[in-house]
């Protein structure tokens, strides 16, 4: 596969292949807190092995996060951001927002508070993991920053707070005051913005007014997700079960929220209505890939997946696609959007819950989570 290295300038925001192939393992924290960055850190107080914290470049906050970001309207967004290009939906209560991926590339964390409700949205292109937390533990509210650090080449963020690290994919505290502190993840997606602003539109968009210069519509990551790649800063094993690069969804399996199934997306290609026990998996639309060719809007189209629950008020939702190539319910005809809501029919306005744990590389969800089952068909 070719790869074509950033730019100088660019290596001091992004984590560029030649940055993460010179990372280095840091030493025994100890009382040293690493490169003098992290004075409030309490070093002493860990869950991991440090040896597993490598170095991807830049230094603390050098990849920045978004602290102050500013929304535009759907509309205005649309003279910037292609129909296909892929963003994270996030709806809490009635405000719906996109925060596009050609943004997040470059920031990989936005500190947002939507209807008083602070909350962190995050991206790791490494992992294509994009989750969103509840910032508030234990009544605090907190906001994050990079650390400029990897583990098992994911993200490792801090709260600025008690300077605690975190790791991104689990939610999960590995060092210092917050260590085992679980934040909890709210349900999100990527999707299309042709899909968002469909199913939203009055709903807010990102604006690249977040003041710095980035080539936003860029990938620094080019080619990064071919299926026959590799991952990088990564030294564990790799699970024989998918291909590293294989995009899965995690689903929890049977109510039980510390098993996980995975649903790999080229079964959904064929496959994109799945019925798995009390749970709908809905791939009926698709976006760009962020991590395909160096323009985010000229990448192929890959399918955006969710789980839910397949009920709502006690009734049961049994969704197919029609001769139309309209996703509707068998029990009332009802259509449905992609997003698991009902547009028409007897069921109007109807929300099927999201119950499901985000689309991730299969090498990473499997470096977290050994003991995750891999779903081949529908059950």
């Amino acid at each position: 596969m070719q790869r074509k290295l950033l730019s100088i300038s660019l290596l001091a925001v992004a984590l560029t292949f030649s940055s993460l192939v010179s990372g280095q393992a840091l030493p025994g924290f100890g009382d040293r807190a690493p490169s003098g960055e992290f004075p409030k850190t309490n070093f002493n107080k860990l869950s991991i092995d440090p040896a597993e914290i490598l170095s991807g470049g830049p230094p603390r906050d050098g990849i920045p996060a978004i602290d102050a970001p500013v929304f535009e309207t759907n509309e205005q967004a649309s003279a910037w951001l292609q129909p296909d290009e892929p963003v994270v939906s996030l709806r809490v209560g009635d405000t719906a927002r996109a925060y596009p991926l050609q943004i997040m590339i470059f920031h990989e964390i936005v500190n947002d508070k939507i209807n008083s409700k602070p909350v962190t949205v995050t991206f790791c292109p490494l992992c294509n993991a994009s989750i969103v937390f509840d910032a508030t533990v234990n009544g605090q509210a907190l906001d994050f920053g990079t650390t400029g650090r990897l583990r098992k080449s994911d993200l490792v963020m801090y709260d600025r707070q008690t300077e605690s690290w975190w790791q991104q994919f689990t939610g999960v505290g590995i060092v210092g005051e917050f260590t085992g502190v679980q934040l909890k993840q709210i349900p999100s997606q990527i999707v299309s913005f042709d899909v968002f602003k469909t199913e939203f539109p009055n709903g807010e968009v990102l604006s690249k007014d977040t003041g710095v210069q980035r080539p936003y519509g860029n990938n620094p990551y080019r080619g990064y997700d071919d299926i026959n790649s590799t991952p990088f800063l990564f030294r564990d094993p790799l699970d024989p079960r998918l291909p590293p690069m294989e995009r899965v969804l995690a689903v929890a399996e049977n109510d039980n929220d510390k098993q996980f199934q995975l649903v790999p997306l080229s079964v959904l290609e064929k496959d994109p209505i799945m019925q798995l026990d009390k749970v709908v998996v809905i791939a009926t639309s698709v976006a760009n890939s962020a991590l395909d060719k160096s323009k985010i809007a000229s990448s192929r189209l890959v399918p955006s997946a969710a789980a839910f629950e397949s009920f709502v008020n006690g009734k049961s939702v049994t969704l197919s696609i029609d001769d139309k190539g309209t996703l509707v319910d068998a029990e009332s005809g009802s259509e449905w959007s992609a997003l698991g809501r009902a547009l028409t029919g007897p069921r109007k306005g109807e929300q099927l819950v999201q119950i499901d744990q985000g689309v991730h590389f299969a090498f990473a969800w499997l470096a977290f989570d050994p003991d995750a089952t891999i779903v081949k068909a529908s059950k």
